[in-house]
């Protein structure tokens, strides 16, 4: 595994607003971008129609049941991944610490969809998410947000944006609003497993 990955690098990264993404070739290069694209947990939208799909809970949900399984899903969605092997190792070493969490949404017992990232203080950092069903990830995403509010994180660091997270009220903030943010909420344990 690449050293640059090792578990006290890589926090000591998040801590500082920066994460690892590995190019086609395998080859790590270092992010932090310029605005930030994060959720604020007051401003979460749920469409009506997915608030109606939750409700009728029609996929079961589990935390960290199937961390190394979401990963692997996330990295087969589509061709030219960003999670390399070394990515993979290095997860699943912050993951066996408590640090990067998964989310898997079911159905009929068999994994749906889900999303994993990394807990960083009062700061979840979301890193991917992926379905096989329908709707699967989205229903993951929405226990997300509610577990986080729960736990008394103060936002959901989704690092790039997207067409399909902006409808879920995702703005972009300037990256040193963010790293305020994060001097901040590195302090602070939320405890997401627990």
């Amino acid at each position: 595994m690449d050293p640059n990955l090792a578990p006290e690098i890589l926090l000591a990264a998040y801590a500082n607003g920066i994460f690892p993404m590995a190019d086609e070739d395998g080859r790590l290069m270092w992010f932090s971008p310029d605005p930030r694209a994060v959720i604020e947990l007051d401003a979460f939208h749920v469409p009506r129609t997915l608030g109606s799909l939750c409700r009728k809970r029609r996929f079961d949900l589990t935390v960290n049941r199937e961390f190394g399984a979401v990963m692997l899903a996330c990295a087969d969605r589509a061709e030219g991944t960003w999670i390399s092997e070394d990515i993979f190792e290095a997860y699943g070493r912050l993951h066996t610490l408590g640090y990067a969490h998964s989310v898997e949404a079911w159905q009929d017992g068999e994994l749906a969809g889900g999303l994993y990232g990394v807990e960083v203080g009062a700061i979840f950092c979301g890193e991917s998410m992926f379905h096989v069903r329908r709707d699967a990830s989205k229903v993951a995403l929405v226990y997300l947000v509610e577990r986080m509010v729960q736990k008394g994180f103060c936002l959901l660091d989704i690092q790039f944006m997207t067409p399909h997270l902006a409808r879920f009220g995702a703005v972009d903030i300037p990256r040193e609003e963010y790293l305020q943010r994060l001097s901040l909420a590195v302090e602070k344990q939320c405890g997401f497993a627990e």
